[in-house]
């Protein structure tokens, strides 16, 4: 009977004790799971009756959460304050912690990098792909004093170019080191210095040619013009009359797309009746030499209505492309020249041809200054490499866009798109 009463007893106090050690070991995971998930711990009362020196743990921890949870909102704040103040900025900045995790990214700064609209708690390595810029972070950070510095990016299928400048900073804890940036964006004036530098050296290579020869024909002339035959010395003349021409007309266009490019392009908008205008156009054509046997063929609805633009301008651009849809064209060519009205109050030109077209991968060079699809094409044919390219200067001043398409069948078709209106 003793015997029986102490193993009961026994097993009471073992199941007593397993409940315990089972409540205090359910305690520990849900006080730690409440420490990860920065939530205060809630049960604590429950556990006093088993374990009555768990509530000053759990207080301690809850303090501990509750101080920690207070800190971040302040660290938050203070963040949150600092994007509002430098939001607005037109100068990008960026803020890094120790491990290059953004912590703060403006307006300015998303922009450049479009493609990661979501900057904050990102890791800088996958945002700006710059081993150059990632160790210029790292020596800033470290306090090394450090210039202004310039990068260049590859983001995706496009080439960044920034500037920028750094310093260290404490984290808001004050227990780690962080780097505040101020990066400018230089991608627009890298590119601008591109095209002047190319424009430059494409202008100086089409103006030298003409030059040379004209110099060459002179020289020859000077030294033996008294022994030359009449015959030779008039071929010559007409070559240096020739290339002289040619000079001029390549001058021209050159200081015609100085003034579309400069802030007083001189545009005078009036309403234009479209079917007239073009009628008009194509009727001059047909009586240049170039125009003889080919057929011109004007297609604008009568309930079209009138276009705003400048005349002038606007007849050097259908006048231009007239000319090189009947320049590139055989001679039993047909040329369309129409508008009509699309849904965005919008007019959509065109001219189209059936000569040999463009290759594919030409088509969106061809409005370049001096591009040319063959090389030496326009100098036989007399022209300069800029007639395109004004006129999609002047398009882009009335507010339009222009481009190219091969024809199914053959040919090539420009096409204009223009408001109606002008926008103000």
């Amino acid at each position: 009977m003793i015997s029986l009463l102490f193993f009961a007893g026994l097993a009471l106090a073992l199941v007593f004790l397993l409940r315990l050690i089972w409540r205090q070991n359910r305690a520990l995971r849900e006080l730690r799971a409440a420490a990860k998930r920065q939530q205060p711990f809630l049960h604590a009362e429950s556990l006093d009756s088993f374990l009555p020196d768990w509530s000053g743990l759990v207080e301690s921890v809850n303090q501990l959460i509750a101080e920690n949870s207070t800190l971040q909102q302040q660290r938050s704040d203070q963040l949150t304050q600092l994007e509002a103040t430098l939001g607005n900025l037109r100068e990008a900045v960026l803020i890094v912690d120790e491990e290059n995790y953004i912590h703060l990214a403006n307006r300015a700064l998303r922009e450049i990098f479009p493609s990661s609209r979501d900057l904050v708690n990102l890791r800088l390595e996958l945002i700006i792909r710059s081993v150059p810029f990632i160790e210029y972070v790292r020596a800033t950070r470290a306090g090394q004093p450090l210039p202004r510095q310039e990068f260049e990016i590859v983001d995706g299928a496009h080439t960044i170019w920034i500037e920028a400048s750094g310093a260290p900073i404490a984290s808001p804890d004050g227990k780690s080191q962080w780097a505040l940036f101020v990066i400018h964006n230089l991608t627009n004036e890298r590119k601008l210095e591109r095209v002047r530098r190319d424009f430059v050296a494409n202008a100086s290579h089409e103006l030298r040619t003409p030059l040379s020869i004209i110099k060459g024909y002179i020289e020859t002339l000077v030294d033996g013009h008294e022994s030359m035959l009449l015959e030779d010395r008039t071929k010559f003349l007409k070559t240096i009359q020739r290339h002289s021409d040619r000079l001029k007309s390549i001058i021209d266009d050159l200081l015609v797309l100085s003034r579309l490019e400069s802030a007083t392009p001189g545009l005078k908008f009036t309403p234009l009746p479209l079917a007239s205008f073009l009628q008009n156009l194509a009727d001059d054509c047909r009586g240049r030499p170039e125009g003889v046997g080919r057929e011109i063929v004007v297609s604008v609805p009568a309930e079209l209505g009138p276009l705003e633009g400048d005349a002038e301008k606007l007849t050097q651009v259908f006048g231009n492309l007239l000319e090189n849809a009947l320049k590139y064209t055989p001679g039993d060519s047909r040329v369309e020249l129409g508008a009509f009205a699309t849904m965005a109050n919008e007019i959509e030109c065109y001219v189209r041809d059936n000569g040999p077209g463009i290759p594919p991968e030409d088509l969106s060079h061809i409005f370049e200054r001096f591009f040319r699809v063959e090389k030496g094409r326009s100098r036989e044919t007399g022209g300069t490499g800029l007639g395109l390219s004004i006129v999609k200067h002047i398009v882009q001043l009335h507010g339009g866009r222009v481009w190219a398409e091969n024809r199914e069948g053959g040919g090539l078709a420009i096409i204009l798109r223009l408001p109606r209106t002008r926008k103000a």
